[in-house]
């Protein structure tokens, strides 16, 4: 999306309960969220939930984002928090797979691919699986996980390492199954 507006005018606009402000700030950011939600999850219902759930939360307490950290940062924490709560609230919910459109490959072969990896995704414990998934698809840098989980650096690092070592083996048994 085109920057209209600097973010930073934006974010203090829709501070001021400007909601036209607010949906282009978080237009920027809505396929990202979508993504940290639904990778996180595992199931684009509850994904769509943790993701209005997102919405709210970001808007009722935009007031107390501080900016010590990107507002994209800010708004994936609480992405990550609200999938990690809907996932503990319907853990016996199945996943039922997912459908992003792919442009850049034929739309089958991409669908397949995606429901490869959700279902490799599905054998990473949740932990190593939050911290993959901040870093690929919320774009959170180790520090900023290490803060998120709670945990050292050299932590998400290995946490990282492993669940890519496990999706790849899942990827690879599937294949030869």
């Amino acid at each position: 999306m085109p920057d209209i507006e600097s973010e930073s005018g934006l974010l203090a606009d829709a501070r001021g309960g400007d909601s036209r402000a607010f949906d282009l700030l978080l237009a920027r950011h809505r396929d990202r969220l979508w993504g940290v939600c639904l990778r996180t999850t595992r199931n684009p219902a509850d994904a769509e939930d943790a993701l209005q759930d997102t919405l709210i939360a970001i808007w009722q307490n935009l007031s107390r984002f501080r900016g010590d950290s990107s507002f994209g940062t800010w708004i994936y924490r609480i992405a990550a928090n609200a999938a990690l709560t809907v996932v503990r609230k319907r853990r016996e919910i199945p996943d039922d797979g997912i459908e992003i459109e792919d442009d850049s490959r034929d739309f089958v072969d991409a669908l397949a691919d995606r429901d490869r990896v959700q279902f490799a995704l599905m054998s990473v414990a949740e932990d190593f699986r939050v911290a993959l998934v901040l870093r690929e698809y919320g774009q959170f840098s180790y520090e900023e996980i290490a803060q998120h989980q709670g945990i050292l650096v050299a932590t998400v690092k290995t946490r990282i390492s492993r669940a890519r070592a496990a999706v790849a083996a899942a990827m690879l048994e599937q294949v030869d199954n």
